[in-house]
């Protein structure tokens, strides 16, 4: 099981998680303490980061935006 992070800051709205899966496909989910659904997010929403630099464990923040799909995260970035 993964030990995440999921912390809200006062300034920015921005969260934290654990990158958990990366597809092939370009998108991956990220999983956030205290929740039990993991987070949708797609390739075209990293700042700073390409996908494939990103790997399973790391430490992202990200903005909780509600897609026609349900909750998804925006403007992932390593944190």
């Amino acid at each position: 099981m993964l030990d995440v992070l999921t912390k809200q800051t006062k300034s920015n709205h921005m969260m934290t998680g654990t990158i958990k899966t990366l597809t092939d496909k370009g998108y991956g989910f990220i999983a956030r303490e205290g929740e039990a659904k993991d987070l949708f997010f797609h390739s075209k929403e990293l700042v700073d980061v390409t996908f494939e630099e990103l790997k399973i464990g790391d430490v992202v923040s990200f903005e909780l935006v509600q897609s026609e799909k349900g909750p998804a995260a925006t403007q992932v970035s390593r944190a």
